[in-house]
């Protein structure tokens, strides 16, 4: 069909500054894409922000020839559609993740591929349904398709979560509960991320930044039969290490920012394997359809009132100011759910 190519509002960065660098992200205007093959265009109505958005806008000399527009959370309305497309029409309202190797949704209006696309949860508002893609996506394959996790051999089994109460801890914690009935063991370190936790489902809450190792035996528990890594796997490696139960399994989404020693698992026959959402859109997998369905499978858990948002704080409109401040925060380290950013001024 044809398509408009007016212009379209985005923030985008050309240098790699650090966040209190007013130019580090910048309000600009785009030319709006065309739909073709398996892409939908669509318009954008919320987006939320990620530790991997701060990761690639991360201080480097690399200067960008055309601005560079990031962002991977986005719910929105498809408003046009490739000739291939197959799976939604004019209209439908959307949420996805996106891909890493193509311009993100800190847009007006967005390309992205059918295949990793899902329809909104209805009971959700867009900022809460904005929440829920990257993190959604990552903890169910972190949990079900990594770690192997599965209702009837799994229920019952215990699940360590490093780094509980953020993004992606906030959805597997849920998940590992609601859907796979483990024993969840979360790890938070401040009154308010550990309550956190515990409001979401969490058994136990141990002090990451305490002996952990200790806080789980005095608990009664000698090993862990899965361990989901979401936060410095090289510093927390010998307690992962220690507490994996002989044959059992752990997944980080955290590369180690020095070398770990994978000989220590070899006594235990445990698994590592990372996870990481970006794969199947990168390498245009032949499975690259798993991430519409996990999505259209995480909205009709929310809608059926089985899990929810993980939504904690709302900023608008969307705009450099806006995404810098949600930048910040995520750098700090400490944020609790998901910041999500709504509307165009």
């Amino acid at each position: 069909m044809s398509q408009s190519t007016t212009t379209m509002k985005a923030v985008g960065l050309k240098a790699y500054l650090p966040i209190s660098d007013d130019h580090s992200l910048l309000d600009i205007n785009l030319p709006k894409p065309i739909a073709q093959g398996r892409d939908l265009l669509i318009q954008i109505q919320a987006i939320s922000v990620n530790p991997v958005d701060t990761k690639v806008r991360a201080p480097k000399t690399k200067v960008e020839e055309n601005y560079r527009v990031l962002g991977w959370d986005a719910v929105g309305t498809v408003m046009a559609v490739g000739d291939d497309v197959e799976l939604f029409t004019l209209g439908d309202e959307v949420y996805y993740a996106g891909d890493i190797t193509r311009p993100g949704s800190n847009s007006e209006f967005q390309l992205i591929d059918e295949r990793i696309v899902g329809r909104k949860p209805k009971s959700l508002t867009n900022a809460e349904a904005a929440a829920l893609p990257l993190t959604g996506i990552t903890a169910a394959e972190g949990l079900f398709e990594r770690l192997a996790i599965n209702d009837e051999k799994s229920a019952g089994k215990t699940l360590l979560i490093i780094g509980g109460a953020g993004g992606v801890g906030s959805i597997a914690i849920q998940l590992a509960k609601q859907i796979a009935g483990l024993k969840i063991i979360a790890t938070a370190s401040r009154d308010e991320s550990i309550e956190w936790c515990r409001s979401l489902g969490a058994d136990i809450v141990v002090n990451h930044k305490q002996d952990f190792v200790k806080e789980i035996r005095d608990q009664g528990i000698q090993f862990v039969d899965y361990i989901f890594c979401l936060n410095t796997t090289a510093r927390h490696w010998p307690a992962m290490s220690e507490l994996i139960a002989p044959q059992g399994s752990i997944c980080s989404i955290v590369e180690p920012e020095a070398a770990i020693d994978l000989n220590s698992l070899k006594s235990k026959s445990a698994n590592f394997v990372w996870e990481f959402m970006f794969t199947r859109s990168m390498y245009k997998t032949h499975d690259m359809i798993e991430q519409h369905n996990i999505l259209n499978y995480i909205a009709d858990l929310v809608d059926a009132k089985k899990i929810k948002t993980s939504l904690s704080k709302t900023l608008t409109p969307i705009n450099a100011e806006n995404l810098r401040k949600a930048h910040a925060e995520i750098e700090t380290g400490s944020t609790i759910g998901k910041i999500v950013l709504t509307g165009w001024a």
